[in-house]
């Protein structure tokens, strides 16, 4: 395995078993076998054990608390064999729910169901994606993606009429019209965009103050990895942008990306911003990002750790981009 694949939400080499999934007779059977266990997500929230080392959480098909789930199960694959599921319990409320806490940028709330014990908690998976095995967090990145998708995708695209969901949850089908759609994925390409001893930085308006990433953008139809580095880099920044490799990949389910990474070198120094696009942008040297990341900075910080951006500048640092 190559060093960019350990990446978060990445490397775990996850059996997703996608012959099974179009077989009835199959998933019967998969759900029928004593050692099938799913995981379950509350609004995007997956359930896990928050004591150290914390841990995805893995329940019996049986357990009363499905009692309360959505009818339609993903089908994740096999783990050691066995098969794996996920189950939306968001129909579930909490009795002391505190909903202006949800849906932020970083939902510091647990929820607790009292079916699970005092330690089992749904939490916001930014929050806690570096506490969890890489097996965790691809299991529980992918199955807030995909109910994430079929949320916002309950109806046909081509006539409207309300679809059905199939192939073990990685299918919605329109009985209407016979349409049949799959999980969307956004391509994003997130750039290492240097100039000398200098990386690229700039923020968003609504972030954290002090909180400083990468420069990345949507990937446009049409257009190639590397057209839509220079292009969003330009737009974003002013830079101009030569030279363009790729480097690593992640998923990343906010809420459902590919994040491509890319290493790109500047042609051009000047940065004009579009206030539109970003807040403020920066050349950031080696040994300034290196105070960054030490926490030593008096007004930035360093990009959140499990994000690609931190992943890119931390091997940047250390010459171990790959």
């Amino acid at each position: 395995m190559r060093h960019a694949e350990t990446v978060t939400f990445g490397g775990s080499a996850l059996d997703r078993a996608g012959e099974v999934r179009g077989d009835v007779d199959a998933l019967a059977a998969a759900m029928a076998d004593p050692d099938a266990r799913t995981v379950l997500i509350w609004r995007g929230k997956p359930l896990i054990n928050r004591a150290r080392p914390a841990m995805l959480m893995r329940v019996r098909l049986d357990h009363p608390a499905l009692a309360q789930a959505d009818a339609s199960p993903i089908f994740l694959g096999r783990e050691d064999g066995a098969p794996r599921f996920a189950h939306d319990l968001s129909g579930w409320q909490p009795e002391d729910l505190d909903a202006s806490q949800l849906g932020g940028f970083l939902d510091p709330s647990e929820q607790h169901h009292p079916a699970f014990a005092s330690d089992e908690v749904f939490v916001e998976l930014r929050r806690v994606m570096t506490w969890l095995s890489a097996r965790d967090a691809e299991m529980a990145a992918t199955a807030k993606a995909v109910f994430g998708w079929h949320t916002t995708h309950m109806f046909c695209a081509k006539c409207g009429a309300a679809s059905d969901v199939s192939m073990g949850g990685w299918q919605r089908t329109c009985p209407a019209c016979g349409a049949h759609h799959f999980p969307r994925t956004d391509p994003v390409v997130i750039m290492l965009i240097t100039h000398g001893n200098s990386v690229l930085m700039g923020r968003s308006p609504g972030w954290p103050e002090g909180m400083y990433s990468l420069l990345a953008g949507f990937v446009e139809p049409g257009e190639t990895l590397e057209a839509a580095v220079r292009r969003e880099v330009f737009e974003e920044a002013g830079v101009r942008v030569g030279p363009v490799d790729y480097l690593s990949s992640q998923p990343w389910p906010f809420p459902a990306s590919l994040m491509f990474g890319c290493r790109g070198q500047a042609t051009s120094h000047d940065i004009t911003i579009d206030p539109v696009e970003i807040e403020a942008a920066m050349w950031v040297s080696r040994e300034e990002m290196m105070t960054i990341f030490a926490g030593e900075h008096p007004t930035i910080l360093p990009a959140r750790k499990g994000a690609i951006a931190h992943f890119l500048i931390e091997n940047w640092l250390a010459d171990t981009l790959d």
